[in-house]
């Protein structure tokens, strides 16, 4: 099977743009950490970053939170850019993002993390959900990658265009105006979405993959919570979002995969990162993925977010080493991708043990100076 691949290098809140973070402590979080003792019990942990993980994360925060209750840990969801930005301007000790940091990215966070390298986690994956707003239809449409292109670059207008038609026969389909829905904000999500489309879909989307959103003048919302609230605030409304936060009553997408319509799941995200290699620039830190998006795989959803923890191999205080290194790896454990999977959680697929070796490993190259 031949196929081309895109790495993710090239490749969050109610009330729109209000920021809502996630501290699961006494005292809120801050910035940088503090003095006390060490091995991850007590200081202060922020962090911030892709939406996506939102929901994984308080699953996170509050597991860790019960084996170190004396550490002031946060997690703001303000998107993948923002996070990484706050990352490597020392605001936050660790960052979620959707998408694998630049090669500019990558030597800033050298200076960051005291002349040493960062790390780049795949800890959470997780579909990219195609949701819709069209009550009195199927919840489930078939999709091919063309007919989404086109649907997202505003080609196809109504809902019984011929070309939804042919995916569905039989499925009576109105009338009704298609309202595509996208990222405000810079986003991994966007970019994991763009990636797809360019990969899957050849040229019925014109465009380079972005973390921005590559049309003008289109509905969109900031943050996730921002699509899902304009998701839900008119009919025909179509969406892309992490699969965990698509509300209830909204239809979803099954995209054409092969000969096959495949619908998402954590078991069909998975299976297309067992199909992908690594990127081209991985390391033994930064164990970056090249997602197969055009893979023909049987029961593989190439629709696929791997959103990563980016933190520091060295931190100037050994405190936010042992904090950091408890958070990441109470993260990648069993019980933390375990917990994470829980549908009332996230419902995200449980990382393999073959890929936390390698997480495991990285993890303990984590040290402070003093």
């Amino acid at each position: 099977m031949s196929r081309s691949r895109s790495t993710l290098r090239r490749l969050t809140a109610a009330g729109g743009a209000a920021a809502l973070a996630l501290t699961l402590a006494a005292c809120g979080g801050g910035g940088g950490g503090g003095g006390g003792s060490t091995g991850g019990s007590s200081g202060t942990l922020p962090g911030a970053g892709a939406s996506s993980q939102e929901k994984a994360m308080n699953g996170w925060l509050a597991g860790f939170q019960e084996q170190h209750p004396g550490v002031n840990v946060s997690y703001d969801p303000v998107g993948s850019g923002t996070g990484r930005e706050q990352f490597l301007n020392g605001s936050v000790l660790f960052a979620g993002s959707d998408k694998a940091m630049s090669a500019e990215e990558v030597a800033k966070a050298k200076e960051r993390c005291s002349g040493s390298e960062a790390l780049e986690l795949p800890v959470y994956i997780s579909p990219i959900a195609v949701a819709y707003n069209l009550p009195g239809s199927p919840q489930h449409l078939n999709l091919t990658p063309e007919t989404l292109a086109k649907i997202f670059n505003g080609d196809i207008k109504t809902w019984n265009d011929p070309a939804i038609a042919a995916d569905n026969p039989g499925v009576q389909l109105p009338s009704t105006a298609i309202v595509p829905v996208n990222r405000s904000d810079n986003s991994g999500t966007t970019e994991n979405f763009t990636e797809y489309l360019a990969e899957a879909a050849g040229g019925a989307w014109p465009h380079e993959p972005s973390e921005k959103w590559p049309l003008q003048g289109t509905q969109s919302g900031a943050q996730t919570s921002g699509v899902v609230q304009t998701l839900q605030g008119s009919e025909g409304t179509i969406a892309y979002l992490d699969a965990s936060q698509v509300p209830k009553g909204m239809g979803t997408a099954a995209v054409k995969v092969g000969n096959e319509f495949v619908p998402y799941s954590p078991q069909a995200a998975a299976a297309v990162v067992d199909a992908s290699p690594p990127a081209p620039d991985a390391t033994d830190l930064r164990l970056t993925i090249d997602i197969a998006r055009d893979t023909t795989q049987a029961g593989a959803y190439p629709v696929v977010l791997v959103s990563y923890e980016i933190a520091c191999s060295l931190y100037d205080k050994k405190q936010d080493a042992d904090n950091v290194k408890a958070l990441l790896t109470y993260i990648a454990s069993p019980e933390g991708q375990d917990r994470a999977a829980d549908p009332s959680v996230a419902g995200s697929a449980p990382i393999t043990d073959a890929l936390r070796q390698k997480v495991d490993a990285a993890i303990n190259q984590i040290s402070g100076k003093a």
